[in-house]
């Protein structure tokens, strides 16, 4: 029977960490970090997902200041609020939620935001840094995925690592990550030829293709560790919805340790953009 990693019991663990840094900063300080979240439009989505960071943020000590502007939002009013966010010394971390509405350049929109106050870890400098091993902020997802594979993995070193993904969020960045390690990494996709067949030659892999069910019990070999990444909402029959990952899950009982999707990656996420905010705070009082 495969092992269920608790994303859940671990991004707590994780919290109460973050909360135990944001104390000690604010005795050293008197100042608690800042989050200055963004959120533009109206998108359902967006907004449940805006009103759990700040949930979180306020349980472990974090300010969180909200800015919410139209969808019809001018996107120079946009860019000059991230400018006065830049120059705002009581604010460490600036998050954009994305998606943004159609007609706002999201590339021009997260270049804009100061790289030190980046937690998404999506600006082009720390991306570099992240590719060169020179710190910077990492991206929350795969900087928890990372996390996640720690609690079974003691030594990365000759390890193959299939991803399946090539995203500039989650793919890219995983793979970089697991190469810092001295793994061998194949990064693949739902287009790559013979898929199957080299995801069952890995010992880690790591499903972020937004592909329900993706990945079947014949693709992972015994003994293999599976993070799966993927949070699709599919409709049964009863016209009722539920969110299922990339991995058929329940085909996996041969697999060392799998994620659950729910209760695996996602709360990581949260947990980890949490942490790189009291980072970036810390390195300001640091520099």
């Amino acid at each position: 029977m495969a092992q269920i990693i608790d994303g859940r019991a671990m991004a707590r663990a994780l919290s109460d960490e973050t909360a135990a840094r944001v104390a000690a900063l604010v005795e050293r300080t008197g100042q608690p970090p800042a989050l200055a979240v963004v959120l533009v439009g109206d998108d359902p989505a967006s907004h449940v997902y805006v009103r759990r960071k700040i949930s979180e943020c306020r349980r472990v000590g974090i300010t969180s200041i909200e800015h919410r502007l139209p969808a019809h939002c001018p996107q120079a009013e946009l860019l000059a609020l991230i400018d006065a966010l830049n120059a705002d010394a009581a604010v460490h971390g600036i998050l954009i939620q994305l998606p943004l509405p159609a007609g706002i350049d999201a590339a021009l929109v997260l270049d804009r935001i100061d790289p030190a106050k980046d937690v998404d870890g999506f600006h082009p400098v720390n991306v570099g840094r992240l590719s060169t091993g020179t710190g910077g902020l990492v991206p929350c997802t795969p900087l928890g995925i990372m996390k996640l594979l720690d609690s079974v993995i003691d030594d990365y070193r000759g390890l193959n690592a299939v991803v399946i993904g090539k995203s500039n969020i989650v793919g890219k960045p995983v793979a970089m990550l697991l190469l810092e390690r001295e793994a061998t990494v194949t990064v693949t996709h739902i287009e790559t030829l013979h898929l199957p067949d080299i995801a069952r030659k890995a010992d880690i892999i790591v499903a972020a293709a937004g592909a329900p069910h993706l990945v079947r019990g014949y693709w992972v070999r015994p003994g293999a560790i599976v993070i799966d990444v993927g949070i699709n909402r599919v409709t049964q029959a009863d016209n009722s919805t539920h969110i299922i990952g990339d991995c058929a899950t329940h085909e996996l009982d041969h697999a060392k340790a799998v994620t659950p999707v729910p209760g695996g990656v996602g709360p990581m996420t949260i947990a980890c953009l949490l942490s790189n905010t009291v980072l970036a705070a810390e390195r300001n009082q640091d520099a």
